[in-house]
C-alpha cells in the first residue's frame, strides 16, 4: 500500500462528511409554497412541550409518546429566567439542562422549532423575563431601551452560541428559530428593537437557519418583519381559510404555518377548568393538513407550573395562573395519552406514516391516606430562620424588586405610633397591593386584601402595637401590552388617612426553611403553640408497594405552598378552584424511607387537618369563595376570557 494511501483515504472520508453536512439544509421554497428538507418537500406536524414544566427523568418518555403520535417535531420555548437567576449568574443544569432535551429529541428522531425569546409569554413567570431586569425602575421591556438590550445581547451570547452546534445545517436537529414572541401583541410595535433581535440572532447564528415569528390574526402589522418568515396561530374554533389569508398578506408565498394549534387553554384561579372537544380540535387539524399548511399544536404536553413559576395576565383585574398547566392537552399533566391524543393520531395518519405499535398505557397511579397534619407553628414564629439575615429598614415600604427576591413571600412590619381606638380602614392607594396581603395585627391574622379587588379592613390598636404584612407575589404578568409588574407594596399603606411609616422588610427564605433549616430545628423545638395563620403543618409517610403517580387532595385547606421532600410542588387554592389536586410525579416519593409533607396555610385550616393523595386528578371543582372575595365589589369580573396569546 502506498505510503500516502491511509492519509488519502482520511481525506475522502472527511470530503465525504462535510458534503454531507452541506447537503442537510432546511428552507422556504416559495415557488412551490412549502418547505424542503433536504431539497425534499416537507412538512411538519409538530407538538408543542416545556422542558421546564416536566422533571428531566421525564423527558424521554413524553417526547417517546410525541414520536408515536406521529409528530415529526417539537416546539418548545426557552425561558431566560430559568437559566439566568441573577445578571450573569447561568444555570444549565439538571432539569434546566437545555442540550440534554435537545439530545433527548434527537434520540426519537424528533426535529425541533426552537423559541428563545427573550420574551416567550408561555404563562410562565414575567413571560420568560428575569425579574432582576425591573431592579432598574425605569427600565422599558421589550424595547429598544439600551438597558433592555444590554441584557439582552449579554444573555444571548450565551444561549445561542451553545446551541449553535444543534442547527439542522450543523447536523443538529434544530430546523427553525422563532425570533421574540407574539410581539404584535405588545403596545411598543418597536421595529428598532425587532430589527436590533434579527440582526443579533444572524451575527450568532449565521444566514442558514431559518428565522421566523409568530402572531395572532391582528398582530400581524407589528410583529412581522423582512427577512424574518411569518408564521401565524389560532384555535380549532377559527376559520381557518379566513386566518391563513390574512398570513397571505404578510407571507404572499411560502408554506402555511400555523405556529401554535391550540388543542386546550390554560386555566386561570377563580374560573372554570378550560377544555376543547376533541373532535373540533382533530377537524381543525384535518382542515390545515389538507391544505398542505406545516402545524405545531400548542400545548401536545402541558406540564406543571412547580414552584413559583406561574405567570399571569390581567384583563380586567389580576388573574394568576393555576399550578396545573394540564392544557386538556393530547398528553395528560401525568404523562397519559388521552382519547383526544388518538382522535389527532388518526388525523395525522391520513397524511403521513405513523411509527407502529401501540403507545405506552398510562403510568402507574396510586392512593393512600388521609393523613393527618401536624403543626409545626406560626410563620411569625420562625422569621429568624426565613430571614436569617434580619430585615431591610425603610421609611416606606419597599417592592420585591427593591430588595431582590424574585418570588414567594415577604413580611413587612411596623408598629403603630398613635392609638386607633375606633375600628379604622387600612387600606393601600392606587390597587398597590401586588399580590395578596395577609394583614396580622400582633401577630393575628386580621384579614386578607387582593389585587384588583376593593375590599374593606378595619383595624384597631394602641401604641406599639405591630402590624404585619405578609405579602405574596402570585407570578407575574407573562401575556401581551401588560406593563411592568412589580411586587410587593407598591405604596405606603393608610390607616384612615395616616399614612404608615418606618417599615422593616422581611425578604422570606420559605424553601431554604423547609429542606434545610426545619430537620435541624424543629428537633431542638418545644411543642407548638396553639395554630394562627400563616403556619407551617407536616407530616411523614412510608409508600408501601409499587410507587406511582399521584394526585394530592387538600379537602377543606383555604390557600398556601407544598412542599414534598423539600421539592416546591407549588401553590394549592382549594377555595378558589378549579383545581383541587397538585399532580405529584412518583420520583419525588422515596420508596423505601419515610416521605415528608409540608404545607403552608396561609389563610384558614380546616377543623379535620387532613390531605389525601388520589389516583386521578380533580381539575374542574365548582368554585368555593372565602370571605375575601365576598367583600368585591368585582364579582361579575370573572367570567370567560376570549383567547390570548402564549
Amino acid at each position: 500500500m502506498p505510503p500516502d494511501l491511509p492519509s488519502l483515504l482520511l481525506r475522502l472520508v472527511v470530503l465525504l462528511l462535510l458534503s454531507q453536512a452541506e447537503a442537510r439544509s432546511f428552507v422556504v421554497d416559495r415557488e412551490h409554497d412549502r418547505f424542503l428538507l433536504d431539497g425534499v418537500p416537507f412538512r411538519y406536524v409538530s407538538g408543542s412541550l416545556h422542558y421546564f414544566r416536566v422533571p428531566r427523568v421525564l423527558w424521554a418518555d413524553r417526547l417517546l409518546k410525541m414520536q408515536l403520535s406521529g409528530l415529526n417535531a417539537v416546539q418548545f420555548y426557552v425561558p431566560w429566567n430559568y437559566h439566568e437567576p441573577e445578571p450573569g449568574i447561568y444555570n444549565f443544569n439538571g432539569s434546566r439542562d437545555l442540550i440534554a432535551f435537545l439530545n433527548e429529541a434527537a434520540k426519537v428522531n424528533l426535529l425541533v422549532i426552537l423559541r428563545p425569546g427573550p420574551y416567550i409569554c408561555a404563562e410562565w413567570e414575567m413571560g420568560g423575563l428575569p425579574s432582576w431586569l425591573l431592579r432598574n425602575p425605569n427600565i422599558h421591556l421589550r424595547t429598544s431601551d439600551p438597558a433592555f438590550l444590554e441584557a439582552v445581547d449579554s444573555w444571548f451570547k450565551v444561549l445561542l452560541p451553545k446551541i449553535y452546534p444543534f442547527l439542522y445545517h450543523n447536523g443538529g436537529n434544530i430546523i427553525s428559530i422563532q425570533v421574540e414572541n407574539e410581539y404584535g401583541s405588545y403596545k411598543a410595535c418597536d421595529f428598532k428593537y425587532m430589527r436590533h433581535l434579527a440582526g443579533l440572532f444572524r451575527a450568532l447564528l449565521g444566514d442558514k437557519i431559518l428565522l421566523f415569528t409568530t402572531d395572532g390574526p391582528h398582530g400581524l402589522r407589528c410583529g412581522s418583519l423582512q427577512g424574518l418568515y411569518t408564521t401565524i396561530d389560532f384555535g380549532p374554533a377559527d376559520n381557518v381559510t379566513r386566518i391563513f389569508s390574512l398570513l397571505r398578506e404578510y407571507e404572499p408565498h411560502g408554506p402555511l404555518v400555523n405556529s401554535e394549534y391550540y388543542t386546550g387553554w390554560l386555566d386561570y384561579w377563580g374560573q372554570n377548568h378550560s377544555t376543547r372537544s376533541s373532535p373540533a380540535v382533530a377537524q381543525g387539524l384535518e382542515k390545515m393538513l389538507k391544505l398542505g399548511a406545516s402545524v405545531n399544536m400548542y400545548m401536545f404536553h402541558g406540564g406543571t407550573n412547580f414552584g413559583y413559576w406561574n405567570g399571569a395576565d390581567e384583563k380586567g383585574r389580576f388573574l394568576p395562573i393555576t399550578t396545573s398547566y394540564d392544557y386538556d392537552a393530547p398528553i395528560s399533566e401525568a404523562g397519559d395519552p388521552t382519547p383526544k391524543l388518538f382522535a389527532i393520531r388518526n388525523v395525522i395518519s391520513k397524511f403521513q406514516e405513523i411509527p407502529l405499535g401501540p403507545l405506552p398505557p398510562p403510568s402507574p397511579k396510586m392512593k393512600f391516606g388521609p393523613l393527618t397534619m401536624s403543626l409545626d407553628g406560626n410563620l411569625l414564629s420562625f422569621l429568624d430562620f426565613l430571614c436569617p439575615q434580619g430585615p431591610i429598614h425603610s421609611v416606606l415600604p419597599l417592592t420585591f424588586e427593591a430588595v431582590k427576591l424574585d418570588h414567594g413571600f415577604m413580611l413587612y412590619r411596623t408598629y403603630l405610633t398613635s392609638p386607633v381606638l375606633e375600628p379604622t380602614p387600612f387600606w393601600v392607594p392606587n390597587n398597590g397591593i401586588h399580590d395578596r396581603a395577609y394583614v396580622m395585627v400582633d401577630g393575628v391574622l386580621k384579614g386578607v386584601l387582593e389585587r384588583s379587588l376593593k375590599q374593606e379592613l378595619y383595624l384597631t390598636g394602641t401604641v406599639g402595637t405591630r402590624l404585619d404584612i405578609l405579602l405574596e407575589n402570585m407570578g407575574r404578568l407573562s401575556f401581551g401590552s401588560n406593563h411592568s409588574d412589580f411586587k410587593g407594596l407598591l405604596e405606603a399603606p393608610l390607616l384612615g388617612q395616616t399614612i404608615l411609616t418606618e417599615w422593616m422588610m422581611f425578604p422570606l427564605k420559605v424553601d431554604k426553611l423547609v429542606k434545610w433549616w426545619f430537620p435541624l430545628q424543629l428537633m431542638k423545638r418545644a411543642l407548638p403553640q396553639a395554630s394562627s395563620v400563616p403556619a407551617f403543618y407536616s407530616a411523614k409517610f412510608p409508600v408501601f408497594g409499587l410507587l406511582g403517580d399521584t394526585f394530592l387532595y387538600l379537602p377543606g385547606w383555604t390557600k398556601g405552598q407544598v412542599w414534598i421532600n423539600g421539592f416546591n410542588l407549588g401553590r394549592y387554592w382549594t377555595m378558589r378552584g378549579p383545581q383541587q389536586t397538585l399532580y405529584v410525579p412518583r420520583l419525588l416519593l422515596f420508596g423505601r424511607s419515610i416521605n415528608k409533607i409540608t404545607l403552608l396555610e396561609l389563610e384558614n385550616v380546616p377543623h379535620n387537618p387532613q390531605v389525601q393523595f388520589l389516583d386521578k386528578p380533580i381539575l374542574n371543582s365548582t368554585l368555593h369563595w372565602g370571605y375575601n372575595f365576598l367583600l368585591s365589589e368585582t364579582q361579575g369580573s370573572f367570567e370567560p376570557m376570549e383567547l390570548s396569546g402564549h
